[in-house]
């Protein structure tokens, strides 16, 4: 039961594509966008779902929205 409480509370902290758009006031495919363009934080995959960890974007916001890619082009 331990276990079904760390996932469940877990699972409040990380973030839809959504909840980031609304964060960010903008649409759910620039989230995409600006992820694959390396230009924010990568989600956590988790099965088919995509997710964000809440205080990796509340950090990035705080920072400024810096661009995540590191190095020359993908």
């Amino acid at each position: 039961r331990m276990t079904e409480s760390i996932t469940r509370n877990s699972a409040a902290t990380m973030l839809t594509v959504y909840d980031v758009a609304r964060m960010l006031n903008c649409s759910a495919r620039t989230v995409y966008r600006l992820t694959d363009s390396g230009k924010m934080p990568r989600p956590v995959k988790l099965g088919a779902l995509v997710r964000w960890p809440k205080a990796v974007i509340e950090r990035w916001i705080a920072d400024g929205c810096p661009s995540i890619r590191m190095g020359g082009n993908r």
